[in-house]
């Protein structure tokens, strides 16, 4: 399948990091969210990441306007009817996911892909809630999306060959190494890095030593290039606790409960750098 036209559900931070990064690679896009504010915070977004790249002379001004060119936006589904591919990045809820997906299987063409950027929910569930159960498919992009090379590729029980070899196909074209996984909670990569950043939150919470500390010890100790604490502060908190939920559901296994201080500062708002406070002051 040729994939030439590409609609992003989201202009959030992985939505529009998305959208970048299939314009770049010379796809048309289309981006949506649900306000006109959300849409031009991530076309402004985009724009910032372009002027980055021009600074250091990776694109020039005239190659940035085609870039921006390339990418139309809105707020309503629509625009993407003639997509070839549809990729959802909305927040990281079943109930939301499962409307936008039914929303999408009504107005996008028969034989469009639909994919999800989701870090943890079932493909299956999603899958089952559409009339193209075997054009759905995982598309797991991590943060930030220009710059990380990971796509996660999560096969549903329907998901068919054909499906799963477009976006295998458009992943690498984008620059992308993708990996093959099975569906499971929490697929690869969360499974094992938010239980990890759960650990340290139990840490800070028992006292064992202040989240700079924390930070520090594993950025030193194990040689990450970011601790776990100022991590989850760059995916959101509420992210962060979503996907343990997923997997404590999933697995109903102790192991994966979400830390009781992690749910607090969800619940006072702290989700981090996107509301100026997390584990680290970002107000700044």
């Amino acid at each position: 399948m040729d994939i030439r036209k590409v609609g992003i559900v989201g202009a959030g931070t992985m939505g529009n990091g998305i959208a970048q990064v299939f314009s770049l690679a010379g796809v048309d896009v289309v981006m949506t969210d649900v306000t006109d504010a959300a849409v031009e915070r991530g076309m402004k977004t985009i724009s910032g990441s372009l002027d980055r790249m021009v600074k250091k002379e990776k694109l020039t001004e005239g190659q940035k306007a085609e870039v921006l060119g390339r990418i139309a936006s809105g707020t309503e589904l629509g625009g993407m009817a003639d997509a070839d591919l549809v990729i959802e990045a909305a927040s990281e809820d079943l109930d939301i996911k499962l409307k936008i997906f039914a929303e999408l299987d009504a107005c996008v063409r028969p034989d469009a892909i639909i994919a999800t950027n989701t870090s943890s929910i079932s493909i299956t569930k999603l899958a089952a809630s559409t009339k193209r159960a075997d054009k759905v498919v995982g598309m797991h992009f991590f943060n930030p999306v220009p710059l990380m090379a990971l796509v996660e590729l999560i096969r549903g029980l329907q998901t068919s060959d054909e499906t799963y070899a477009a976006v295998e196909a458009v992943s690498r074209m984008v620059g992308k190494t993708p990996v093959q996984v099975r569906n499971s909670p929490g697929f690869v990569v969360n499974r094992m890095l938010c239980p990890m950043i759960n650990e340290a939150v139990f840490a800070l919470s028992e006292g064992l030593a202040t989240a700079a500390e924390i930070d520090e010890a594993m950025k030193l100790g194990c040689n990450h290039p970011i601790g776990p604490l100022a991590l989850c502060d760059l995916i959101g908190l509420d992210v962060e606790v979503a996907v343990m939920q997923v997997l404590y559901e999933g697995y109903k296994d102790s192991k994966y409960r979400p830390a009781p201080l992690l749910v607090e500062m969800v619940e006072a708002g702290y989700l981090g750098r996107k509301t100026g406070r997390g584990f680290f002051d970002y107000s700044k």
